[in-house]
Protein backbone atom coordinates (compact mmCIF):
# COMPACT_ATOMS: atom_id res chain seq x y z
CA UNK A 1 0.00 0.00 0.00
CA UNK A 2 2.72 2.67 0.84
CA UNK A 3 4.81 1.62 -1.89
CA UNK A 4 1.66 2.53 -4.38
CA UNK A 5 1.34 5.48 -2.82
CA UNK A 6 5.11 6.75 -3.60
CA UNK A 7 4.75 5.26 -6.76
CA UNK A 8 1.36 7.87 -7.09
CA UNK A 9 3.79 10.63 -5.40
CA UNK A 10 6.28 10.73 -8.10
CA UNK A 11 3.97 10.51 -10.91
CA UNK A 12 2.23 13.58 -9.57
CA UNK A 13 5.33 15.33 -9.26
CA UNK A 14 6.47 14.69 -12.45
CA UNK A 15 3.14 15.94 -13.87
CA UNK A 16 3.28 19.09 -12.10
CA UNK A 17 6.91 19.39 -13.53
CA UNK A 18 5.77 18.84 -17.57
CA UNK A 19 2.81 21.26 -16.96
CA UNK A 20 5.24 23.85 -15.37
CA UNK A 21 8.48 23.51 -17.67
CA UNK A 22 7.25 21.79 -21.11
CA UNK A 23 5.44 25.23 -22.58
CA UNK A 24 8.52 27.00 -21.20
CA UNK A 25 10.80 24.74 -23.19
CA UNK A 26 7.69 24.84 -26.13
CA UNK A 27 8.42 28.66 -26.12
CA UNK A 28 12.44 28.69 -25.91
CA UNK A 29 12.50 26.07 -29.32
CA UNK A 30 9.89 28.72 -30.99
CA UNK A 31 12.00 31.70 -30.30
CA UNK A 32 15.46 29.97 -30.90
CA UNK A 33 16.90 30.37 -27.56
CA UNK A 34 17.39 26.87 -26.60
CA UNK A 35 21.05 26.75 -27.37
CA UNK A 36 21.77 30.07 -25.84
CA UNK A 37 22.42 28.88 -22.14
CA UNK A 38 24.76 30.37 -20.01
CA UNK A 39 27.41 27.19 -20.21
CA UNK A 40 27.39 27.61 -24.35
CA UNK A 41 27.79 31.81 -23.73
CA UNK A 42 31.12 31.33 -21.22
CA UNK A 43 32.18 28.67 -23.90
CA UNK A 44 32.31 31.57 -26.90
CA UNK A 45 33.54 34.22 -24.67
CA UNK A 46 36.34 31.88 -23.63
CA UNK A 47 36.66 31.14 -27.82
CA UNK A 48 36.82 34.83 -28.05
CA UNK A 49 39.53 35.28 -25.70
CA UNK A 50 41.46 32.48 -26.77
CA UNK A 51 41.41 34.09 -30.12
CA UNK A 52 43.48 36.78 -28.90
CA UNK A 53 46.93 37.66 -30.08
CA UNK A 54 49.82 37.31 -28.19
CA UNK A 55 52.35 39.71 -27.64
CA UNK A 56 56.08 38.66 -27.76
CA UNK A 57 57.83 41.51 -27.38
CA UNK A 58 59.68 45.13 -28.55
CA UNK A 59 60.63 44.47 -32.95
CA UNK A 60 64.36 44.91 -32.82
CA UNK A 61 65.75 48.59 -33.60
CA UNK A 62 67.02 49.26 -37.32
CA UNK A 63 67.67 51.86 -39.69
CA UNK A 64 68.70 51.10 -43.01
CA UNK A 65 68.44 52.97 -46.94
CA UNK A 66 65.78 51.61 -48.83
CA UNK A 67 65.19 51.83 -52.99
CA UNK A 68 64.92 55.62 -53.12
CA UNK A 69 67.62 56.02 -50.90
CA UNK A 70 65.37 57.22 -48.23
CA UNK A 71 66.78 56.12 -44.36
CA UNK A 72 64.42 54.29 -42.91
CA UNK A 73 63.68 52.38 -39.73
CA UNK A 74 61.44 51.43 -36.80
CA UNK A 75 59.59 54.78 -36.59
CA UNK A 76 59.03 55.24 -39.93
CA UNK A 77 56.51 52.68 -39.24
CA UNK A 78 55.12 53.47 -35.79
CA UNK A 79 51.26 53.92 -35.49
CA UNK A 80 51.27 51.19 -38.50
CA UNK A 81 50.80 47.40 -38.48
CA UNK A 82 53.70 45.26 -40.43
CA UNK A 83 54.79 42.83 -41.99
CA UNK A 84 58.79 42.04 -42.19
CA UNK A 85 60.80 39.70 -44.42
CA UNK A 86 64.61 38.75 -44.99
CA UNK A 87 65.28 38.27 -48.55
CA UNK A 88 67.72 38.82 -51.57
CA UNK A 89 66.72 39.47 -55.41
CA UNK A 90 68.79 36.90 -56.90
CA UNK A 91 67.40 34.08 -54.52
CA UNK A 92 66.68 31.24 -56.79
CA UNK A 93 64.77 29.14 -54.28
CA UNK A 94 62.35 30.65 -51.96
CA UNK A 95 62.27 34.01 -52.57
CA UNK A 96 59.97 34.08 -55.83
CA UNK A 97 57.17 32.42 -53.69
CA UNK A 98 57.87 34.78 -50.74
CA UNK A 99 57.35 37.59 -53.33
CA UNK A 100 54.37 36.20 -54.30
CA UNK A 101 53.18 35.98 -51.08
CA UNK A 102 53.42 39.36 -49.93
CA UNK A 103 52.19 40.90 -52.92
CA UNK A 104 48.75 39.01 -51.70
CA UNK A 105 48.66 40.90 -48.99
CA UNK A 106 50.15 44.16 -50.20
CA UNK A 107 46.96 43.64 -52.57
CA UNK A 108 44.97 43.16 -49.52
CA UNK A 109 45.88 45.78 -47.36
CA UNK A 110 46.43 48.43 -50.81
CA UNK A 111 45.53 52.17 -49.30
CA UNK A 112 45.49 51.13 -45.96
CA UNK A 113 47.30 54.51 -44.47
CA UNK A 114 47.85 51.85 -41.46
CA UNK A 115 49.93 48.81 -43.05
CA UNK A 116 53.37 48.53 -44.29
CA UNK A 117 56.07 46.31 -45.53
CA UNK A 118 59.65 45.95 -45.16
CA UNK A 119 61.82 43.73 -47.43
CA UNK A 120 65.46 43.88 -45.72
CA UNK A 121 68.05 42.33 -48.18
CA UNK A 122 70.85 39.84 -46.91
CA UNK A 123 72.77 40.53 -49.91
CA UNK A 124 73.40 44.09 -49.89
CA UNK A 125 76.80 44.24 -51.52
CA UNK A 126 74.64 43.53 -54.67
CA UNK A 127 71.34 44.67 -53.68
CA UNK A 128 72.07 48.83 -53.95
CA UNK A 129 69.01 50.48 -53.99
CA UNK A 130 69.11 51.03 -57.25
CA UNK A 131 68.94 47.05 -57.33
CA UNK A 132 65.96 47.21 -55.03
CA UNK A 133 64.25 49.87 -56.94
CA UNK A 134 63.90 47.55 -59.97
CA UNK A 135 63.35 44.69 -58.54
CA UNK A 136 60.04 46.22 -56.92
CA UNK A 137 59.28 47.31 -60.31
CA UNK A 138 59.75 44.32 -61.84
CA UNK A 139 57.51 42.64 -58.79
CA UNK A 140 54.63 45.19 -59.72
CA UNK A 141 54.55 46.77 -56.28
CA UNK A 142 52.29 49.37 -55.76
CA UNK A 143 52.28 50.67 -52.19
CA UNK A 144 54.60 53.64 -51.20
CA UNK A 145 54.48 51.81 -47.46
CA UNK A 146 56.43 48.99 -49.16
CA UNK A 147 60.21 49.70 -48.67
CA UNK A 148 62.72 47.60 -49.42
CA UNK A 149 66.14 47.71 -48.00
CA UNK A 150 69.58 47.59 -47.58
CA UNK A 151 72.76 48.91 -45.52
CA UNK A 152 75.66 47.35 -43.81
CA UNK A 153 76.23 43.17 -44.28
CA UNK A 154 76.88 42.82 -40.50
CA UNK A 155 74.48 44.83 -39.48
CA UNK A 156 72.03 43.29 -41.07
CA UNK A 157 73.12 39.75 -40.36
CA UNK A 158 72.59 40.73 -37.18
CA UNK A 159 69.24 42.13 -36.88
CA UNK A 160 68.18 38.79 -39.00
CA UNK A 161 70.00 36.18 -36.63
CA UNK A 162 70.05 38.44 -33.05
CA UNK A 163 67.30 40.45 -33.66
CA UNK A 164 64.57 38.59 -34.78
CA UNK A 165 66.00 35.06 -34.42
CA UNK A 166 65.08 34.51 -38.20
CA UNK A 167 68.42 32.77 -39.77
CA UNK A 168 70.48 34.48 -42.79
CA UNK A 169 73.90 32.92 -44.01
CA UNK A 170 76.15 32.80 -46.23
CA UNK A 171 76.88 29.31 -48.18
CA UNK A 172 78.78 28.96 -51.25
CA UNK A 173 77.75 25.61 -51.12
CA UNK A 174 73.78 26.67 -51.77
CA UNK A 175 72.65 27.91 -55.54
CA UNK A 176 72.25 31.81 -54.84
CA UNK A 177 74.79 31.95 -52.39
CA UNK A 178 72.49 32.36 -49.28
CA UNK A 179 70.35 30.69 -46.83
CA UNK A 180 67.46 31.87 -45.09
CA UNK A 181 64.14 31.85 -43.42
CA UNK A 182 61.38 31.92 -45.20
CA UNK A 183 59.05 33.21 -42.34
CA UNK A 184 57.23 36.83 -41.93
CA UNK A 185 57.20 38.26 -38.60
CA UNK A 186 54.36 40.37 -37.82
CA UNK A 187 54.35 44.01 -35.91
CA UNK A 188 51.86 46.02 -34.10
CA UNK A 189 51.31 49.85 -34.17
CA UNK A 190 53.41 49.85 -30.75
CA UNK A 191 56.28 48.58 -32.43
CA UNK A 192 55.75 44.89 -31.04
CA UNK A 193 55.85 41.52 -32.34
CA UNK A 194 52.46 39.91 -32.33
CA UNK A 195 51.51 36.54 -33.19
CA UNK A 196 48.77 33.21 -32.49
CA UNK A 197 48.59 30.66 -30.70
CA UNK A 198 49.13 27.22 -32.01
CA UNK A 199 46.49 24.15 -31.63
CA UNK A 200 48.43 23.12 -28.02
CA UNK A 201 48.35 27.11 -27.08
CA UNK A 202 52.22 27.95 -28.01
CA UNK A 203 53.05 30.97 -29.44
CA UNK A 204 53.25 30.86 -33.09
CA UNK A 205 56.00 33.75 -33.50
CA UNK A 206 56.31 33.58 -37.22
CA UNK A 207 54.06 33.30 -39.75
CA UNK A 208 55.01 30.50 -43.54
CA UNK A 209 55.55 32.86 -46.19
CA UNK A 210 56.17 29.70 -48.00
CA UNK A 211 52.72 28.29 -46.72
CA UNK A 212 49.23 29.61 -48.19
CA UNK A 213 47.98 29.09 -43.85
CA UNK A 214 50.78 30.47 -42.95
CA UNK A 215 49.62 33.66 -45.55
CA UNK A 216 45.76 33.48 -44.61
CA UNK A 217 46.75 33.42 -41.18
CA UNK A 218 48.56 36.49 -41.52
CA UNK A 219 46.00 38.60 -42.99
CA UNK A 220 43.72 37.59 -40.71
CA UNK A 221 45.50 38.78 -37.80
CA UNK A 222 46.96 41.92 -39.51
CA UNK A 223 42.61 42.81 -39.73
CA UNK A 224 42.68 42.09 -36.15
CA UNK A 225 45.75 44.28 -34.96
CA UNK A 226 44.46 46.93 -37.29
CA UNK A 227 41.12 47.46 -35.88
CA UNK A 228 43.02 47.83 -32.25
Amino acid sequence: MFKNKSYIGISFIILIFGIYAVPKIVDRIKNGDVVKGNRLDNVGSKSSKDAKLLTIGPAPKFELTNQDNVKISNETYKGKVYVLEFFFTTCPSICPKMNMSMLEIEKTFFGNPNFGIVSITIDPVHDTPQVLKDHAKLLGVKSASWNFLTGDKATIMDLSNKGFNLYAGENSKVNGGFEHSGLFALIDKDGNIRCRKDEFGNPNIYYDGLDKKGVRDIQQDIKILLEE
